[in-house]
């Protein structure tokens, strides 16, 4: 198994514990970075980027939903 493929399951796991945290303790800053980490944490298992690439590819979408 790739070690990005890991390291991403890894990050998704820490952004689902971050996000239920956010949302028992009602800090909803907490909640969305859950939310975040938890989507690159997908995008580097899926397709087995690096944390590098995988931010990238997250801020382009995220930019191109606010337009």
């Amino acid at each position: 198994m790739n070690e990005d493929i890991l390291k991403g399951k890894w990050q998704e796991i820490k952004g689902r514990i971050k996000e239920k945290c956010g949302k028992l303790t009602d800090n909803y800053i907490g909640e969305i970075e859950g939310k975040g980490e938890r989507l690159l944490g997908l995008l580097q298992k899926k397709y087995g980027y690096i944390r590098d690439k995988a931010e990238l590819e997250y801020r382009d979408s995220v930019e191109l939903a606010e337009i």
